[in-house]
């Protein structure tokens, strides 16, 4: 890659190539270094369908074997594939960063370990984007995720919850991170909503498919809702990390089980979510657990639809402040379902306050703002490891 004619080049570390939150968010970042003219370069461990958009955008991607950590690995089988993982990505990855020679890589989430310490070795620095917050895992868990960051040049969270997680994970860690809120563009025009939910609430999950997630507390919540007689259909639009299919097979059980295939529809992976919100009266986002931040929230608000979302930190943080966002109790059915119900009974109100808040929520979250404000933190920290080379050359 090299720097010619002033350039800075940016070797860019991602854990999958879906299409999902943080590779989101990422083709917003790699917008926002390209707009002030970085070369980028892409590694990540796996094809997807996040490759023909970096490709899409002049960008080119080279597949690395690189351990991405994740609970799957905590076996002993696990480790040891891990283990094996991990040799092969570092002899691959020295490879890479000698054939490519960037100025500053960006390790894109902390499950990517790796490349944060291969630059610190090879005397590049790293710029972590952290989009995660485990609060609830236990704090050794938490400390050794975190333990790399130690040595990253700079750290970038997606909201002050993750920022404090990781400060409560290590304790070095604490103040040194920037918040810069994620950009999330929207659809490329706002569908008007229903002027009555005729035939029945139209309500839409669109995410990863885990428990974590609550997937199966929407499901409840809609049968819940249809029992009470306020009809519902519930669109989930979303697949499972590989290896997690058990979990999928049980919420199809779980509608099977109550009868309520016409209910609810499982339409898997789909890259283009506007459609899907644009058919939908209300959005639900039941995470069980504490989530970093909320881009499906975002988006939901941006197509001008209200939101159900669990009451957790980071969710708070995307989607606080709206008057067509309501917040329940995470893992709860029964509050869902009456937040869902509250939505039916005041449809023209709900209507009208999430119309409003697309609006605000153009303002917030800007793709073009947050782009500036990544590649100045990403470019700062090239710029002072290029200082720093300087002054103890001369």
């Amino acid at each position: 890659m090299g720097n010619p004619q002033g350039q800075f080049s940016v070797l860019v570390a991602h854990p999958s190539a879906d299409l999902y939150g943080s590779d989101r968010v990422l083709l917003e970042t790699v917008d926002g270094l390209l707009a002030a003219g970085a070369r980028v370069l892409a590694t990540l461990p796996s094809a997807g369908p996040l490759i023909p958009e970096l490709t899409a955008r002049g960008v080119n991607s080279v597949l690395c074997p690189t351990p991405v950590l994740r609970k799957s690995y905590l076996s002993p089988a696990g480790l040891l594939k891990l283990a094996g993982t991990a040799v092969r990505g570092t002899f691959a990855g020295i490879r890479l960063l000698r054939g490519s020679r960037p100025d500053v890589i960006l390790a894109n989430t902390i499950t990517v370990p790796l490349w944060t310490l291969l630059g610190r070795a090879a005397g590049i620095p790293v710029v972590t984007h952290v989009h995660e917050a485990e609060a609830n895992a236990p704090h050794l868990v938490r400390m050794l995720l975190a333990l790399p960051l130690a040595v990253s040049s700079a750290i970038v969270t997606n909201s002050r919850f993750s920022a404090d997680t990781l400060g409560s994970s290590l304790r070095r860690l604490d103040g040194r991170s920037t918040v810069v809120y994620n950009g999330v563009p929207g659809p490329p025009l706002v569908a008007a909503a229903r002027d009555t939910p005729d035939g029945g609430l139209r309500v839409v999950y669109i995410g990863r498919l885990s428990s974590r997630k609550g997937v199966d507390v929407a499901i409840d919540a809609v049968l819940r809702l249809n029992r009470q007689g306020q009809a519902a259909v519930l669109d989930v639009v979303g697949a499972v990390f590989p290896g997690n299919e058990e979990y999928e097979e049980k919420l199809h059980r779980q509608v099977a089980d109550a009868g309520a295939s016409d209910l609810v529809r499982f339409h898997g992976f789909q890259p283009w979510v506007w459609p899907f919100l644009a058919a939908a009266d209300v959005a639900v986002v039941p995470s069980r657990l504490d989530e970093p931040f909320g881009n499906t929230a975002v988006e939901a608000l941006l197509a001008a639809r209200p939101v159900v979302a669990s009451d957790t930190s980071g969710l708070r943080e995307a989607a606080g402040g709206y008057r067509s966002v309501q917040f329940v109790e995470p893992g709860s059915a029964q509050e869902l379902c009456n937040a869902l119900a509250a939505v039916a009974a005041d449809w023209p109100t709900f209507k009208e306050h999430a119309l409003q808040d697309a609006g605000t929520a153009v303002e917030r979250h800007s793709p073009e703002l947050y782009g500036r404000r990544m590649a100045h933190h990403i470019q700062a920290a090239a710029q002072t490891a290029a200082q720093r080379k300087r002054a103890a050359g001369a």
